[in-house]
């Protein structure tokens, strides 16, 4: 039987998924935000539990990593309720926790290789994206190619968190 921890983590990390993608593909506002509210709770939910998780196994450098994404994610909700103009300074340093926190919980061998490549891959691709944001470029949450061809990346490393999560007994 899966443990429920397990189960919310992944629900949290569904949710993320989903709500994340819709509220990138959407042009009205308050149901981008609406979206991003409902992805980011989801994934400081799951986060939060993932760091509870992998802390007891003890591998912290992993616990840190799902620890520092959900102060990302935190970081980001923050800036949710306003403008994309407006929430580009809490983007920025979400972006910069979410690369930190994904090469954290991915340079371990916790996770199958491709997962581990997987978040690697959205590690670098959103440190540019914050890189850009801090160096005074005009990039916004739903800017293309950086960051909107990085979501696709995250989420399929959600996949891997996922599939990991459900094969754990």
């Amino acid at each position: 039987m899966k443990s429920a921890s397990n189960i919310i983590a992944v629900i949290g990390l569904m949710d993320g998924a989903i709500f994340g993608m819709l509220g990138t593909i959407v042009n009205q506002p308050n149901l981008r935000a609406s979206f991003w509210a409902l992805d980011a709770v989801g994934l400081i939910v799951a986060a939060a539990i993932l760091s509870l998780k992998f802390f007891r196994k003890e591998r912290d450098i992993v616990a840190a990593g799902f620890l520092v994404f959900a102060i990302g994610e935190a970081v980001m909700l923050s800036g949710t309720a306003g403008s994309l103009e407006q929430s580009v300074p809490a983007f920025a340093a979400g972006t910069a926790l979410w690369s930190a926190g994904l090469l954290l919980a991915s340079v371990p061998r916790e996770f199958a290789a491709w997962v581990r490549m997987a978040g690697m891959v959205a590690a670098v691709l959103f440190a540019i994206t914050s890189a850009r944001i801090f160096h005074g470029e005009p990039i916004l949450p739903i800017s293309s190619p950086l960051p909107f061809f990085a979501y696709p990346v995250l989420v399929l490393t959600f996949a891997g968190w996922i599939w990991t999560l459900l094969r754990a007994t």
